[in-house]
């Protein structure tokens, strides 16, 4: 089973390399997709390619922020001038000067800023590459680690959540009878005195027909006031979502589409509510799966 993620994470790390300390800042919160920023110091812009490929071999989906910065060391200890390039910078000075004689000659400034006369100390490159981007993995691997903590919390959370949602499934559940014959009884009750002399009335048939199309009417209506169906579909979409948490990975978008399920059945149970029960439980019940919509929103 891989871990689940959280989309939220930071981690910083640090490493030598042949120009001096390197430190890797990644940040991240949440995005619907992978919105990937990185910050490149100048001297190492060239690895930029590797550095992305490296970030989505980790990351999949959030507002990433990634920065490299170099503190470089003084190479100029290590530095020295071109003998060839001073003699040949020397040679052109005085042919210019033998035409130009009024022309200045060259200041050590501008001599030192001339192509090819400082040479600096030779760079691996292939090390210094190799240098950074370990600096990098080890980075990325702090961030998913702190991901895979957060995201083990959410789960544990997410679980406790499901487990309210069937408490409330499971109480109301037996309670479904009593209060449907309940409503039934009440409803009947009302009818028949407001309607069954004037029905009897108006047609000719005796009260006891009227109280007997009443009573008809009435069980069809129960009927439709029955959400058994609605628990069942509830208490199928917790197990999906305990099975979907406990597989792993990412696990985002299908929980973020059970949750939408899940509100539509909440909403449904209201609509039918016959009773304070009912109406608290259907409360109850949106309020959780809100709460666990936040929470699904900060996972990969």
């Amino acid at each position: 089973m891989s871990d689940i993620l959280s989309m939220t994470g930071y981690a910083v790390t640090q490493g030598q390399t042949p120009l001096g300390p390197v430190t890797v800042e990644v940040r991240c919160v949440n995005s619907r997709f992978l919105d990937l920023t990185l910050r490149i110091c100048d001297e190492l812009h060239t690895l930029d390619p590797l550095v992305r490929d490296a970030v989505r071999s980790h990351v999949r989906r959030g507002k990433l922020e990634c920065r490299i910065g170099l503190k470089a060391t003084d190479q100029n200890a290590a530095s020295k001038t071109d003998t060839t390039a001073l003699t040949h910078l020397r040679t052109l000075q005085n042919q210019i000067l033998q035409t130009l004689p009024d022309a200045g000659k060259l200041s050590v400034m501008e001599i030192l800023a001339y192509p090819g006369v400082v040479i600096g100390a030779s760079i691996d490159e292939e090390k210094l590459q190799a240098d950074v981007m370990a600096v990098v993995t080890k980075a990325l691997d702090a961030f998913t680690a702190t991901r895979a903590r957060e995201g083990k919390a959410l789960t544990d959370v997410l679980l406790g959540y499901c487990d309210t949602i069937d408490s409330v499934v499971q109480t109301l559940r037996p309670k479904l009878p009593q209060i449907l014959a309940s409503f039934k009884n009440r409803m009947q009750e009302r009818l028949c005195a407001a309607l069954q002399e004037p029905l009897a009335a108006a047609s000719g048939l005796t009260k006891e027909d009227v109280n007997d199309r009443i009573q008809t009417e009435l069980t069809l209506y129960a009927l439709k006031m029955d959400v058994d169906e609605e628990m069942n579909r509830l208490l199928t979409h917790t197990a999906e979502t305990r099975r979907t948490l406990k597989a792993g990975g990412p696990v985002g978008r299908k929980l973020d589409f059970l949750m939408q399920e899940m509100n539509r059945e909440a909403n449904t149970l209201g609509s039918k509510a016959a009773s304070v029960e009912m109406t608290d439980a259907s409360l109850t019940l949106k309020l959780t799966v809100e709460q666990m919509r936040e929470q699904i929103q900060n996972l990969e």
